[in-house]
């Protein structure tokens, strides 16, 4: 079956997140995508099957080197990203992708820049008191905490005092990885006159990845956390890891709209 790495949100190679796609052709037993998932070792890989639905068109599923996940949005970026480059679907038309626990999800071409959107659940974030040992594990001091997904998908928001704050950080994992998150996600307000609103970077160690690259589903809490305080909808997110991407938001009432790029760094075939 057809295997693809791609980079998603970024518009040049090995900058953004990469993804693993697997294109099934007939239903897989989930053992075995997680055995494919440990063997590509990236934050995620999608597996992408087709199905005659009236709702949707392809079945996704998200799994990283350890676990099945809830909700990614760099490898449905990524997955949406090689439907359209393999010619699987024709360019222009939406993609409804059905998910076990998100729902249905569609992504589309945006108006512009040749990105790809993608209309995502919203997950707001309610406040809460710092788990303690969360200063420390950052090794920041941090002004503002709260949860978001606490039934599915739990993921710590942190905000800590600034741009640098945020860049500079070097967090001790295994003590992250004990804070009972699925990942924390940290973030400050932009530097002024810069190309984006806020920054943020993402840590989740109790599923495996130390330090997500670029994180889709972050932004699902990050957008309506920034569009609050900043008093408006549409916002730039920078995710300030090592290779680094930016993630366009738009707030929709209960949903986001997510878009960047994508590109493809390989293509060959699984042979097992």
């Amino acid at each position: 079956m057809r295997m693809l790495v791609v980079d998603a949100f970024t518009d040049r190679p090995f900058a953004g997140n990469p993804a693993g796609v697997c294109l099934l052709d007939a239903p897989a037993d989930p053992a075995w995508m997680q055995r494919v998932a440990a063997e590509m070792r990236h934050s995620e890989t999608a597996f992408l099957r087709p199905v005659r639905e009236a709702e949707a068109d392809f079945e996704l599923r998200w799994f990283t080197p350890e676990t099945e996940v809830a909700l990614c949005g760099h490898a449905t970026l990524a997955g949406a990203h090689a439907l359209y480059e393999t010619g699987a679907v024709p360019a222009g038309r939406p993609i409804r992708f059905r998910t076990l626990r998100s729902g249905v999800l569609t992504v589309r071409p945006a108006d512009e820049d040749g990105l790809l959107e993608m209309d995502f659940p919203a997950s707001p974030v309610e406040p809460a008191a710092a788990p303690d040992g969360l200063e420390k594990a950052l090794g920041a001091p941090v002004s503002w905490t709260g949860w978001t997904g606490r039934n599915v998908q739990p993921d710590l928001l942190a905000e800590v005092s600034g741009e640098d704050t945020v860049r500079g950080l070097a967090p001790d994992f295994a003590a992250l990885g004990a804070l009972g998150a699925r990942a924390v996600i940290v973030t400050a307000p932009a530097e002024p006159g810069g190309a984006h609103d806020f920054v943020s970077r993402v840590f989740a160690p109790s599923v495996g990845i130390d330090e997500d690259p670029v994180t889709g589903s972050a932004h699902c809490a990050l957008a309506p956390y920034w569009a609050a305080r900043l008093g408006r909808d549409t916002l730039t997110g920078f995710q300030a890891s090592a290779r680094g991407g930016r993630v366009r938001a738009e707030l929709r009432g209960d949903r986001v709209a997510l878009s960047g790029g994508a590109v493809t760094v390989l293509d060959g075939e699984l042979a097992v």
